[in-house]
């Protein structure tokens, strides 16, 4: 006796690809919104207005203390009590990029710390206007320190877009559970649905680590 059917993945495979579509177009979106909101919030955070770092500090631990899955049913069910009503679709992205920027705040600011007091020096001694030290030195030394988080993160958003199949977005694991309900094949379903997150985060996380080489490629042998 077969324990998997292999048929029976070939013939869903069809249906597994349309919830992939709807899987990777808001992951991206909330990838791409997170990431402005990670800059945004960093800025932010390391103002030198303290109220207004101490309100974004205290917005990173509420989303971070609060379970992920709260947070989707909070902007699904509960904005539209205060009068903010979003689509299914728009709530996920919104949901999404809410959870991920406060990892990309904490990621960018940390990359922005590792810019040493020394740096700042040297620029300034070479006669470096700011937008110049911004753009030239310190940016490129934040982006190599924060990267290896940033990419965590990003490859974490993805994953966490299973968690909207409760809101009723049909992506890939709305799609799988929809017809475990109707066919009871949840082995082949749970099996196909894991073998393409993970070949997703493969590759998500091999571009990753790529670009990370040739950052640190300047840097080899000394």
């Amino acid at each position: 006796m077969t324990i998997i059917d292999w048929g029976y993945i070939w013939d869903a495979v069809p249906d597994l690809l349309q919830g992939l579509k709807m899987t990777l177009l808001v992951s991206v979106l909330a990838i791409l919104l997170s990431l402005l909101m990670g800059l945004i919030g960093c800025a932010l955070r390391m103002s030198p207005l303290k109220i207004v770092g101490y309100a974004v500090a205290a917005y990173v631990e509420f989303i971070r203390g609060t379970p992920y899955l709260v947070q989707v049913f909070f902007v699904f069910y509960g904005l539209p009590n205060l009068g903010l009503t979003l689509s299914v679709f728009w709530s996920g992205v919104v949901a999404l990029s809410i959870w991920a920027s406060v990892f990309h705040i904490e990621s960018f600011r940390a990359g922005l710390s590792s810019v040493s007091k020394d740096i700042h020096n040297t620029s300034a001694s070479l006669g470096l206007r700011r937008w110049q030290h911004a753009l030239l030195v310190v940016l490129p030394i934040a982006a190599r320190s924060a990267l290896p988080s940033t990419l965590n993160t990003v490859v974490s958003t993805i994953k966490n877009s299973a968690y909207l199949q409760a809101i009723g977005l049909v992506e890939l694991t709305f799609v799988a559970v929809d017809r475990i309900a109707y066919e009871f094949r949840a082995t082949e379903m749970f099996l196909s649905i894991c073998v393409i997150y993970l070949v997703i985060v493969l590759a998500v996380s091999g571009l990753g680590h790529r670009l990370e080489r040739r950052l640190n490629r300047p840097y080899e042998g000394r």
